[in-house]
């Protein structure tokens, strides 16, 4: 027995020790170190939360980085076929001055006089001017399109660069974030196997806990049971990746973040939707809870930072977190936010 009280205190020393170099290492305020395994599992669900919600700020960060550079491309692209097509015509505009120099450069009432066909030089006269004046008219316009263009581009690149300076900045946070995730995995690796079982079982039982609480509502009697053809090719392509590990910021094939997973998921089904599960929440169409099928994405959380696919009968399939593999899950084993649908 003393044996028995002696190794556990060694452990919640070991716990507290760990939580203390842990708080160091991630540089946060002071907190009163974990000591107990419900407090230490408090810790580790705070610290991965923390993680997802800056993946999707990253990841949020690199769409916008990604989508300016394709602008900034297209628009250098225009304005050099502007370049291009104002250089073709000011050349032309120059042989055209050239050629009526070298033909004498008189004066159109002059040629009228001298010409042995007045009708003819008249008809020739009248069709030189047009098109002195046509040409005049494009290159003004082109001129005009290319300074347009240029400016465009200016603005364009200087967006492109705060955008990148964010980047660069999200790139710090990511190795915070990181920081963050291998002391958690450093705290979970101390614990005995004994003490991870027990953490485990405490998941397991919130999980299922929430579930009845969720499911005594009546919500699966009234939630949709056939996913849209789009649908099901989504939930194929989620079902192909059970086993695949979580990493942050990943969108296959090998791992996958949960938004990696929904994102790429609809993608194969022909649905493009946005990168981020708060992007997703904010832009695909919302659906109530008690309306939804197969194949929606379930919003989770109030800040939501997670989201997973519902695959019918009250589960889903997700990417939980770092550590973890893609997997199915209750569906109500979180705070769901709502239900978004991509293909309304």
């Amino acid at each position: 027995m003393r044996r028995t009280l002696r190794a556990h205190g060694r452990r919640t020393a070991e716990i507290a020790a760990l939580a203390l170099a842990l708080t160091a290492t991630v540089q946060q305020p002071a907190r009163a170190e974990p000591t107990t395994l419900a407090e230490v599992r408090a810790e580790l669900q705070r610290l991965y939360h923390d993680a997802e919600v800056a993946t999707d700020k990253y990841n949020a960060a690199d769409v916008k980085v990604t989508r300016q550079e394709k602008r900034v491309r297209t628009l250098r692209a225009r304005a050099g076929a502007a370049e291009r097509r104002l250089a073709r015509l000011t050349a032309l505009a120059g042989a055209a001055a050239r050629a009526q120099y070298r033909g004498g450069g008189l004066p159109a009432e002059v040629q009228f006089a001298l010409s042995g066909d007045p009708r003819h030089a008249l008809e020739n006269a009248s069709l030189a001017r047009q098109a002195q004046q046509g040409t005049q008219l494009v290159i003004t316009a082109v001129t005009t399109t290319r300074g347009n263009l240029r400016a465009d581009t200016d603005e364009a690149s200087d967006v492109l660069n705060r955008l990148r300076a964010n980047r660069r900045t999200m790139d710090t946070e990511r190795e915070k974030i990181e920081k963050h995730i291998a002391a958690a995995k450093r705290l979970e690796s101390r614990l005995a196997a004994s003490q991870r079982r027990e953490l485990d079982a405490m998941d397991t039982e919130d999980a299922n806990d929430a579930q009845a609480k969720w499911e005594s509502t009546g919500i699966l009697e009234r939630v949709g049971t056939e996913a849209s053809p789009a649908g099901r090719e989504a939930l194929a392509y989620a079902t192909r990746q059970l086993g695949k590990p979580y990493v942050w910021g990943a969108q296959g094939p090998g791992s996958f973040d949960c938004s990696g997973l929904t994102s790429q998921a609809w993608l194969a089904a022909g649905v493009p939707v946005p990168r981020t599960s708060q992007e997703q929440w904010r832009r695909l169409k919302h659906v109530p809870v008690t309306a939804m099928r197969p194949g929606d994405l379930i919003i989770y959380f109030s800040d939501a930072s997670h989201v997973a696919i519902y695959i019918g009968n009250g589960e889903i399939i997700h990417a939980p977190r770092p550590g973890r593999r893609v997997t199915v899950a209750p569906a109500g084993s979180m705070a769901v936010l709502g239900v978004v649908r991509p293909d309304t």
